[in-house]
């Protein structure tokens, strides 16, 4: 399936990964969050994974353990370091929030 942001859903009721592509350690995700999205209070990510993430539509908070938080606009990108525990604190409740995630282990060369 080709996408574009013209078929993005414009409501969506749980969170939906999709046109995800990888190789050689790195993965490409492109990630769907229903409007007013967050992660469960419980809910830390935590992985063994790098990850650059930008949002492509909407906006996003970010809060990380240790207390402090990002807030990701349209275009806007952060990089997670592997094991920096993090989760979706909310997204925009006016539309969808579209990311783009690529993920890689350490020693892959070109990331970063």
């Amino acid at each position: 399936m080709r996408y574009t942001m013209a078929n993005v859903p414009t409501e969506e009721v749980a969170e939906v990964l999709g046109a995800s592509v990888g190789a050689a350690g790195v993965r490409i995700e492109r990630i769907v969050s229903p409007l007013g999205h967050s992660s469960p209070d419980e809910g830390w990510y935590d992985q063994d994974e790098a990850e650059w993430v930008t949002v492509l539509q909407g906006s996003a908070g970010l809060v990380y353990d240790d207390g402090r938080e990002v807030v990701l606009k349209e275009g806007e990108y952060v990089t997670i370091r592997p094991h920096e525990r993090h989760r979706v604190a909310w997204t925009d409740k006016e539309r969808v929030t579209v990311w783009l995630a690529v993920f890689w282990r350490e020693g892959v060369t070109g990331c970063g």
